[in-house]
């Protein structure tokens, strides 16, 4: 890893805990939330009643184009929204089957509802939120 990913990684750790300290349950944040590990996706699934899951990859250019939807959605939507990095999060990625990436999967009440394979739309995202918020 080099010291630019540990900065980034840092980064990210800083604004998880921030946004626990902002508080839980049907709170959404207002930004995206990078997850690391099973034991993060869990407890964020399981603390919020809607959660949208983008599962990326840095080298991709749909993921990249796809990134200012997502970051819309975090931030007008009631829901959830997590990114997972799917280079660093292989283990994870494998047990939930992400062949493809972008791959979202929308979650209500920790239960995966939806998911989507490639880029979409904001109104098709918003409408899958909405169905289950």
């Amino acid at each position: 890893m080099s010291e630019s990913d540990d900065e980034l990684d840092a980064i990210r750790q800083q604004k998880r805990d921030d946004l626990v300290e902002q508080g839980s349950g049907s709170d959404a944040p207002t930004e995206p939330v990078y997850l690391n590990g099973e034991a993060e996706f869990e407890e964020f699934v399981g603390s919020h009643d809607v959660v949208l899951v983008d599962f990326y990859a840095d080298w991709c250019g749909p993921c990249k184009m796809l990134e200012p939807t997502v970051e819309t959605l975090a931030a007008d939507s009631p829901a959830a929204v997590a990114k997972v990095d799917i280079d660093a999060n292989q283990p994870l990625a494998q047990s939930f089957g992400i062949r493809g990436v972008p791959t979202l999967h929308v979650y209500a009440g920790g239960q995966r509802v939806e998911q989507f394979v490639g880029v979409q739309d904001e109104a098709t995202l918003r409408s899958a939120i909405e169905q289950h918020a």
